[in-house]
C-alpha cells in the first residue's frame, strides 16, 4: 500500500527561498512612496481520483501529491486501508491523479457540498459528521512544557508567512518537536498536506499534536479526528461547533496559544502542567500574526 514506506520519513519545513511560491509586486505605501513586496502565489490544482474529476483547489503549489492524498482521506473518499497504486502530477497541466486498486465513484457524494469556514472557500463533500461517528481517539498527554517548546519553535522558524504574509500554516509535532510544517493560502490545504504526508510514510498519529495558525473550526476538528490525532492546538480562537464536536469525540482542543497564555475547552484531562511560567517568554512583536486582538 502507498502508506507503507521503507525509506526514512522526510522532515517537511517551509522553504521561503523557493521562488515558485512567491512573486514580487510593486505598489505604493501610505506616503505615496514606491514599494516592492513578496506575495504568495495562488494557482489552481485539479484533482482526479482514477478517471473522475473531484475538485479544483487553489494552492501555492508545493507538495501536490501530499495535498491530493490528504484531501481525499479527509473527505472520506480514500480509506486508510485502500491500496493507492500511483500518484501522478503534471506541472504543466496543474493536474494530480490518484489511482487506486479498486473502482471508485463519488457522483452522488459530489452533489452534496458544504462550503466550510476555512479561508479560500474550503469545500466538504457529503456528510460532515460521517468521519467522526464512532471514533475513539488514542490516549495521550499534553505536557505544557511541550506546548511552549512547540509554539516557540514554530514562531521562530523561517516561513512563507514571515517572508510574504497572507498565508496559513499547520504543523505536526511529537512532544515539543515539529515534524511536518506546511503552509498554504487556506488552512484546510495545509492540514491536508500533513494528512497526505502521514499516509504516504505510515506515520503513527497516536502520540502527535496538530498545530494550526487558524481558527479552531468544525472543519479543523473533523480533519484532525479523521487523521487520528488526539490533540489540536492553535494560536487563534474557537467556534462553538468546533468546541461541541471536540467534546463529543474527546479531542483535546487548545486555543489562543500566545506567549505564556492558552485556553483549553475540550479534553483538559490530557494536560499535564509541568512548566514553570516564570521561564516562558512572551511572544515577540515580529512573530505576531494578523488578528492578534481577536480570533482570526
Amino acid at each position: 500500500m502507498m502508506r507503507v514506506e521503507k525509506s526514512p520519513v522526510p522532515l517537511i519545513v517551509p522553504n521561503p527561498d523557493d521562488a515558485r511560491l512567491t512573486q514580487r509586486v510593486t505598489g505604493i505605501d501610505q506616503t505615496g512612496a514606491n514599494v516592492e513586496i513578496k506575495v504568495p502565489m495562488e494557482r489552481p490544482l485539479t484533482l482526479y481520483l482514477n478517471a473522475q474529476e473531484i475538485v479544483t483547489m487553489m494552492t501555492i503549489g508545493d507538495h501536490p501529491e501530499y495535498l491530493a492524498l490528504g484531501y481525499l482521506l479527509n473527505q472520506n473518499m480514500l480509506k486508510y486501508d485502500d491500496v493507492v497504486t500511483e500518484v501522478e502530477y503534471d506541472d504543466d497541466l496543474q493536474v494530480v491523479v490518484v489511482r487506486t486498486e479498486h473502482h471508485t465513484n463519488f457522483e452522488q457524494k459530489l452533489k452534496k457540498r458544504t462550503q466550510t469556514s476555512g479561508c479560500a472557500q474550503g469545500t466538504a463533500f457529503g456528510d460532515l459528521l460521517e468521519a467522526v461517528e464512532s471514533v475513539e481517539l488514542p490516549k495521550a498527554e499534553l505536557r505544557t512544557s511541550w506546548l511552549y517548546q512547540m509554539t516557540h519553535a514554530i514562531n521562530t522558524m523561517p516561513s512563507l508567512y514571515l517572508e510574504a504574509g497572507a498565508i496559513h500554516g499547520c504543523v505536526l509535532c511529537r512532544e515539543g518537536t515539529p515534524l511536518c510544517y506546511t503552509e498554504d493560502v487556506g488552512r484546510h490545504n495545509a492540514v491536508d498536506k500533513i494528512a497526505g504526508w502521514m499516509y504516504r510514510h505510515g506515520v503513527d498519529p497516536a502520540d502527535k499534536i496538530l498545530y494550526t495558525t487558524g481558527r479552531l473550526t468544525s472543519e479543523m476538528v473533523i480533519k484532525t479526528v479523521r487523521m487520528g490525532i488526539p490533540i489540536l492546538a492553535s494560536r487563534s480562537g474557537f467556534t462553538a461547533w468546533g468546541v461541541d464536536l471536540a467534546r463529543q469525540v474527546g479531542l483535546t482542543l487548545v486555543g489562543r496559544t500566545r506567549g505564556k497564555r492558552f485556553i483549553a475547552l475540550s479534553g483538559e484531562e490530557r494536560i499535564v502542567y509541568d512548566q514553570n511560567l516564570a521561564y516562558v517568554e512572551e511572544e515577540s512583536v515580529r512573530h505576531q500574526r494578523k488578528g492578534e486582538g481577536g480570533d482570526d
